[in-house]
């Protein structure tokens, strides 16, 4: 998947959490420890030179440059700020939103509306950074956490945030903690590879998956080896392709509802720069399952394909059965056969939603 000559960088949850790491630090008289030393999900420890170290009557704030590495990331380059203040006893990790840092206003996301732009991930690594720095000092793992990108919200007018609802700046992302850059050659050669030894190895069954959450969704419902996924990201059609000229006898296709949505729609490259979800489609769809015009109008309305997902299923409009219909529809004329072929929609817990095939 990788280019070996592309080099990884570091997400802004990752920063993010370093940065909170040494202002946590430095609020209890520990100093700024630089380079700063904290765990990515994975389980490997990296290290951050600080860009910023300040204290000042009851905060402490230090800052991390973001290196995205040969990423075309747009927050490469900006200085990602932790300003740490103390919480009252036993509250955790509080967070909020500085300067450049967006606000959910929308449903539909992993974070609730009036919550700052900071996914689940980067919250769940910072809360781990400042509980193992407080366990080394010896003091409580409650803080009041505000993230700020100076300059985020110019940079963010360049990105999907304010289509999305998140206002004021940029989100504070990533599930790894790593930016892996990556040419769509790249990505693609390993997809047929991946397809090479599996066929090599006489598996009867492969499934190819647009993400992590749908990977491990589709490897515990079909219950597959591991050479038996196929890490196809958004290139649905250049794996489908390549197995119609090299066949293997079951395939199936799993994914977000969103990417499936897409899918539906025709796409065979489900990244956003090639395609949007419709909500037109989606509402069409949700009438022919038997949704009533209200739910139409709640669907155009939506912010996300999971908001309009839960909308039907609130109705017990079976729109996810639809989608995938529609999804095998595509995948099999790109397949050249139906036989052998399913298609899975998961939600982002990995909730089977609908299945087709």
């Amino acid at each position: 998947m990788t280019d070996p000559t592309l080099r990884r960088g570091w997400t802004t949850g990752a920063c993010a959490t370093a940065a909170a790491r040494a202002a946590f630090a430095a609020l209890h008289g520990a100093g700024h420890p630089d380079p700063v030393e904290i765990a990515l999900p994975g389980g490997a420890r990296v290290a951050f030179a600080l860009a910023l170290g300040e204290v000042g009557d009851g905060w402490a704030r230090a800052g991390i440059v973001k290196d995205a590495g040969d990423d075309p990331d747009v927050t490469h380059g900006a200085l990602v700020v932790a300003t740490v203040r103390p919480a009252p006893a036993g509250a955790g990790v509080v967070f909020r939103a500085g300067e450049g840092v967006g606000t959910v206003t929308r449903p539909g996301l992993p974070i609730p509306p009036g919550e700052p732009a900071i996914n689940p991930v980067p919250r769940a690594m910072i809360r781990a950074a400042i509980a193992e720095a407080a366990e080394l000092l010896g003091v409580a793992p409650d803080a009041d956490v505000e993230l700020a990108v100076p300059g985020g919200a110019l940079l963010a007018e360049r990105t999907l945030n304010g289509r999305l609802g998140i206002v004021g700046g940029l989100s504070i992302l990533g599930t790894t903690g790593i930016v892996v850059p990556y040419s769509c050659a790249a990505w693609i050669d390993t997809i047929h590879r991946g397809i090479d030894v599996a066929r090599a190895l006489g598996l009867g069954h492969v499934a190819g998956a647009t993400g992590n959450t749908s990977e491990v969704a589709v490897r515990a419902l079909h219950g597959l080896a591991e050479p038996a996924l196929i890490d196809m990201g958004d290139f649905v059609g250049g794996m489908l392709k390549y197995l119609r000229r090299h066949p293997v006898a079951r395939v199936t296709v799993a994914g977000g509802v969103a990417k499936m949505t897409k899918l539906a729609q025709g796409l065979l490259d489900l990244h956003s720069k090639r395609g949007e979800v419709d909500r037109g489609f989606l509402a069409g769809r949700a009438r022919a399952a038997g949704g009533g015009p209200a739910l139409a109008q709640a669907i155009l309305a939506s912010n996300t394909a999971a908001e309009a997902f839960g909308l039907a299923e609130a109705e017990g409009v079976a729109l996810g059965a639809e989608i995938a219909g529609a999804a095998l529809a595509t995948a099999a004329a790109c397949l050249g056969r139906s036989e052998g072929l399913d298609v899975a929609l998961f939600d982002r817990t990995g909730r089977l939603v609908a299945r087709a095939g």
